[in-house]
């Protein structure tokens, strides 16, 4: 990965009457515009996540999407949606001045990034997209039900259902949702470091047991179950492989890890087929774009785009 360097600008921009969103440029003032998109949706991002880009090529752009990271008011879910998101994205490109810039996003991530494109293709230069999800109730319950994920690590699926009561285990999402969104602040901390636990040992390639604290939980806990429960706002005709058409001609290369177990193959597979003028490059990995495979694969991911781009 490139070096990482001190943002020169940074700052909190209001996006509603409710929500601050943080925003920080780094990197070359004229250099090509990118932006990236964290996961989650909730987890924040971190000065790490710089180093994909050349500071030398590129103006790199990171925010902190609602309720979650540096942005205020933390953990908060109301006024908080897919489309909120998208028109915050928006909302930052017009106010940096940028006309067109390069979206990059992983997980979650990936979701916003295309679900942007697709509202907004002619601002997208190019696409870089790892770990694909697409809030589909399959890939929700992949992670957080009994059945899927849960299979490979039953032991540490046992910690995950233990805030939860035998009655209520038939829907995990719908219970976590209702503890984490209730009155009881002791129960909202247990569900949520529960919650946080379970999901940072399935992101790494090589697992080792983790211990969250329980108030930097509750943001991507409480905002992942409450877009979860809502299927992300993209059911139907939002639905995103619904929406290829309009950036079909974007420069577009998405990075897959074949062990990835957190959002595992199949989606990315269903996007290639929907969008095969995308290039599908599968990885030796697992889920975590800062694991060495999926980093070498995505830094070269963004060489190539820009060279694509005339970077």
């Amino acid at each position: 990965m490139h070096p990482i360097r001190e943002p020169h600008r940074s700052g909190l921009l209001p996006v509603s009457a409710r929500h601050q969103i943080y925003w920080e440029e780094s990197g070359n003032p004229d250099g090509l515009p990118v932006i990236f998109l964290h996961g989650g949706p909730g987890a924040g991002a971190s000065p790490a996540c710089r180093g994909f880009f050349h500071p030398d090529v590129y103006r790199i752009v990171i925010i902190d999407q609602r309720g979650c990271g540096r942005s205020l008011p933390y953990a908060c879910i109301e006024d908080n949606t897919t489309w909120d998101l998208v028109a915050d994205i928006e909302a930052v490109r017009r106010m940096l001045g940028i006309e067109k810039w390069l979206v990059f996003g992983g997980s979650w991530g990936s979701t916003l990034a295309l679900a942007y494109a697709e509202t907004h293709p002619d601002r997208v230069a190019g696409l870089v997209l790892r770990g694909i999800f697409l809030c589909r109730p399959s890939e929700t319950a992949w992670l957080n039900e009994q059945g899927g994920v849960s299979q490979i690590y039953p032991q540490q699926w046992q910690q995950f259902l233990a805030p939860i009561p035998e009655h209520k285990r038939s829907n995990l999402i719908a219970a976590y949702h209702e503890l984490l969104h209730g009155e009881d602040e002791q129960g909202r901390l247990k569900a949520a470091k529960a919650w946080a636990d379970w999901e940072s040992y399935l992101v790494q390639f090589e697992p080792k047991d983790v211990d969250k604290d329980a108030q930097e939980s509750l943001a991507i806990a409480r905002i992942e179950t409450h877009y979860f429960v809502h299927q992300g706002w993209l059911q139907g005709d939002k639905a995103i492989l619904n929406n290829i058409n309009p950036i079909r001609h974007i420069p577009t290369i998405i990075c897959q890890g074949r062990y990835d177990l957190c959002t595992p193959m199949q989606s990315a597979w269903e996007l290639a087929q929907a969008f095969p003028e995308a290039e599908l490059r599968i990885v030796q990995g697992g889920h975590s774009s800062f694991d060495e495979a999926l980093s070498t694969a995505l830094t070269q991911a963004v060489e190539d785009i820009s060279a694509k781009l005339g970077g």
